[in-house]
């Protein structure tokens, strides 16, 4: 039987795109720019879409907010790519509260950072997520983004957290790629190694990696989506090309934290209003340029 897109040799598969929460200019959800952005992105040929991320600004939306998104996302979609809903809390208990909120606001799958700020140990790592993985039947990926969190999950936590039956893998933004490739090289075979971070999406791709959960996507789903297809097609020159292409693009999207910059990235395309909530301020502007010039190296703008 044929895979869908989304997967590859029995893992999931591809570029996600960690979306954006368009907000209006009095600050609410802008449901329309949404649906749009939903649409645009499956037609440009991403895998599939990760709503309410930190990307997604989710850290500032109400419950409601959070599931509503999620439900428009999933609404729009219509099927025709995977959700993967962030669903994280460094509140166990609230983690597996929101794991539910999202199964039935339709989410295909799960996406679970790792504790922030409490900075657990290793074991109490594996306890959360065991957690969760026993309160729903929803497949989950594991988030790891010491950046964000403060701690890092190491190479042998991953691992057992793969023997859980429904963890399917792990979006890994540490930046440590030898730790990656420690988890690419014992994991089982179901397990999808999923880049966490846009600009080592080549590295972890020549390692064996599944794709990446992209922030760049946002402004260039079709040519992140190819930069993916790619690499898992062994093209190295092309994965190589496409990568070159868009690194002014991927360095530009991180001037200032993530979403800043590729809110305003979207604004310049006319996709969206460039509204952040606080404590998130749009971009500064001497960095407009650079981010400008980055979307017309990577095809996103006209000169």
């Amino acid at each position: 039987m044929t895979e869908p897109r989304w997967s590859r040799n029995g893992r999931f598969f591809g570029c996600g795109t960690a979306l954006v929460t368009p907000f209006t200019r009095a600050g609410d959800v802008d449901e329309g720019a949404l649906r749009a952005l939903v649409d645009w992105q499956i037609a440009e040929g991403i895998h599939y879409l990760v709503p309410c991320g930190s990307t997604g600004e989710a850290a500032t939306m109400t419950p409601s907010e959070h599931r509503r998104v999620v439900e428009i996302v999933v609404e729009q979609t219509r099927g025709r790519v995977p959700v993967v809903a962030g669903a994280g809390s460094n509140d166990t208990r609230k983690a597996v509260s929101l794991s539910r909120e999202m199964r039935d606001a339709g989410a295909t799958h799960l996406l679970h950072v790792s504790p922030m700020y409490n900075k657990p140990p290793q074991r109490g790592i594996v306890a959360h997520f065991r957690t969760i993985a026993d309160a729903t039947d929803l497949p989950i990926i594991v988030y790891n983004v010491p950046g964000r969190t403060g701690s890092n999950i190491e190479a042998r936590t991953t691992l057992e957290l793969a023997s859980l039956p429904n963890v399917v893998g792990i979006k890994e933004a540490s930046g440590n790629l030898g730790q990656i490739l420690d988890v690419l090289r014992e994991r089982p075979p179901h397990f999808s190694v999923l880049s966490g971070d846009d600009a080592m999406t080549l590295a972890v791709m020549a390692g064996g990696g599944d794709g990446l959960v992209s922030v760049t996507s946002n402004a260039a789903p079709r040519a992140m989506a190819e930069l993916v297809e790619c690499g898992a097609r062994g093209d190295a020159a092309a994965t190589r090309d496409l990568h070159f292409r868009l690194a002014p693009w991927m360095q530009a999207a991180f001037v200032e934290p993530n979403p800043i910059p590729v809110k305003a990235a979207l604004a310049m395309m006319g996709r969206i209003e460039n509204v952040l909530r606080l404590p998130l301020v749009p971009l500064a502007e001497p960095h407009a340029a650079a981010v400008r010039a980055s979307l017309v190296d990577a095809g996103a703008l006209e000169r």
